[in-house]
């Protein structure tokens, strides 16, 4: 295969046309949209799936002695509509909750509302611990993430309008607003191959990493479906731009490999509709998986020959025979990016080329860049032509100079005067137009609404607990989360244990020293302060500050006060300051 730069955006504005709300992007996104459509499918007898009504699938299944739900969705109100659809079909009580992973398990209080009673909810041992991790240490990220790659902020009518989200139609659809979160830990807990009987039907459950080590494959052997979350609607993502752990590309072809065993009959995902047929879903699973050796099996030749990530996105491309199938197109993430990350994943950051080892900071080094250009107007007209003449790998490149060799405000390498920011968000809206990647184009229009002051994104670059996820999770996991938002220069030179008592019988503890906040449960602390669960969802979600909750009566601080406020002091939560 000819080296050549990756085609991850069109080389000219041709492939570009227009959506039914006026949006202006490449027409292959469009075609996927169809593929996306909103419908009730039955997949078989007593199996139907929910495509449509958000970002993933509802599943249901049809047992001797009831209903199997499988999947509830990212709220009570979207599996408010699909439980509204499947009694048009079934009148089986519901007999069990099955969830595939923990993206898609917010609407089950729904289910048993409808239930009006508990019910068997079954899942793999870590969607507890991936949600509360979720909404603790790394929420800002996860936000920010969620907000540009799903296209949460943009408009819904004209050029700049989401067309499809890669995965679905929407991350979520605006009439199930506000979206109420009704998530209930799995009882029956899942961490290897398990074969049982619900509802009456054999089911056999195995563990296969996908998007989230806690995913589970599910194969109904009678009935010959299997509902999984490994073959999407488009080429897996191995990189999310939205942030995400590894996804390991030979743990992933497992997975794969492990559905082609089972040979279903039908093959249901967690997204996009649904599969029926041997002979196709081995055709489509076998493109699948192959695509994703191809990637791993290339990227690691190109690393053994010496190739940096630069390089390496030239090396490997995937061969355009994959473009017939549309489990393996590109219409959600982008292989240049998939690469980038297996090499990541595998030899970490560093790819050989010596200024990588220690690069200037981000401003610093754009300054530098400039000044040898010729100063900031030859760099801006350079990439203004650069854009004028489709160049727009290079034109982004100076465009981005120009943006981050400035402070913003909030003193982040993000400034830039209005005619450069708008020349960097005409680069990005062009990408937008002209790539196949839902997520890219997704990303690039937010920072474009960002670049021209359209949308406010500071609440997502800061720390929020939201008052009910403390309310419903564990005190002692929020409290130790808070490590991750101490302040080292407030923090220099205290040595202090400080216990933290729940009045629902819960202890724990943060011993800071040397800058950092152990988590520790409690015992022989310095200091001790002592509240409800409700107060500490109150003081982490900056409904009632500190001084405010004490006088209230709400918290109580046993030992040295002025110690404990300046301990909490430290953390970067505006309700502990004094």
């Amino acid at each position: 295969m000819s080296r050549s730069i990756p085609a991850s955006f069109a080389s000219d504005d041709s492939v570009v046309t227009t959506g039914p709300r006026g949006q202006r992007a490449h027409h292959q996104q469009f075609t996927h949209l169809e593929r996306l459509a909103e419908g009730f499918h039955q997949v078989t007898d007593h199996v139907w799936c929910q495509v449509g009504n958000g970002l993933s699938n509802q599943t249901f299944i049809e047992g001797p002695e009831g209903l199997i739900v499988i999947d509830t969705g990212e709220s009570i109100e979207e599996m408010n509509t699909s439980l509204s659809a499947i009694r048009q079909h079934c009148s089986a009580p519901i007999a069990a909750i099955i969830y595939t992973h923990y993206h898609y398990c917010s609407g089950t209080r729904a289910v048993l509302k409808e239930q009006n009673g508990d019910v068997p909810i079954w899942g793999h041992y870590g969607i507890e611990k991936n949600l509360q991790t979720m909404a603790t240490e790394i929420s800002p990220t996860g936000g920010r993430g969620l907000v540009h790659q799903f296209s949460m902020l943009l408009p819904e009518d004209g050029p700049d309008a989401a067309a499809s989200v890669g995965l679905g139609l929407y991350y979520r659809r605006a009439e199930h607003a506000p979206f109420t979160s009704g998530f209930v830990a799995p009882n029956h807990l899942i961490s290897e191959t398990t074969e049982t009987t619900i509802a009456g039907l054999k089911v056999q459950m195995t563990p296969a990493p996908s998007d989230a080590d806690d995913n589970i494959t599910i194969f109904f052997p009678d009935l010959g479906v299997c509902v999984n979350n490994l073959v999407w609607p488009a080429l897996f993502n191995v990189f999310a731009i939205r942030g995400e752990a590894y996804r390991d590309p030979r743990v992933l072809i497992s997975g794969l490999d492990q559905i082609l065993a089972m040979r279903p009959d039908h093959l249901v995902g967690a997204h996009g509709p649904p599969i029926t047929g041997k002979d196709t879903i081995s055709a489509g699973v076998i493109d699948a998986r192959d695509a994703l050796q191809y990637l791993w099996d290339q990227t690691v030749r190109g690393l053994n020959r010496g190739l940096t990530q630069g390089e390496l996105i030239e090396f490997v491309q995937l061969p355009n025979f994959f473009e017939r199938s549309y489990l393996t197109q590109q219409n959600y993430g982008l292989v240049e990016h998939h690469v980038r990350q297996i090499h990541n994943g595998l030899v970490g950051w560093f790819d050989g080329e010596e200024s990588s080892l220690f690069p200037l900071p981000t401003m610093k080094r754009c300054q530098r860049l400039i000044e040898g250009f010729g100063g900031r107007k030859t760099v801006f007209n350079q990439a203004e032509n650069a854009l004028k003449e489709n160049d727009l790998r290079w034109a982004l490149e100076l465009a981005t100079w120009l943006v981050r060799s400035e402070e913003n405000p909030a003193g982040r390498a993000d400034g830039g005067s209005i005619e450069e920011r708008g020349l960097l968000a005409n680069v990005l809206r062009e990408i937008s137009q002209r790539t196949t990647s839902a997520n890219i184009r997704g990303w690039c229009l937010t920072r474009v609404l960002e670049l021209e002051e359209k949308i406010d994104l500071t609440r997502f670059r800061t720390h929020r607990f939201g008052h009910s996820q403390v309310l419903a999770g564990s005190a002692e996991i929020f409290i130790h989360s808070l490590k991750v938002l101490i302040d080292p220069l407030k923090a220099e030179g205290l040595n202090m244990h400080l216990r933290w008592k729940i009045t629902n019988g819960i202890t724990t503890g943060l011993w800071v020293r040397n800058c950092v906040a152990i988590p520790t449960d409690g015992a022989d602390a310095d200091n001790e302060i002592v509240l409800s669960q409700e107060a500490l969802a109150d003081l982490l979600s900056g409904r009632s500050s500190l001084d405010e909750t004490i006088s209230e009566g709400k918290v109580e601080i046993n030992g040295d006060a002025n110690q404990t406020r300046q301990l909490l002091g430290c953390f970067d939560l505006s309700s502990f300051l004094n």
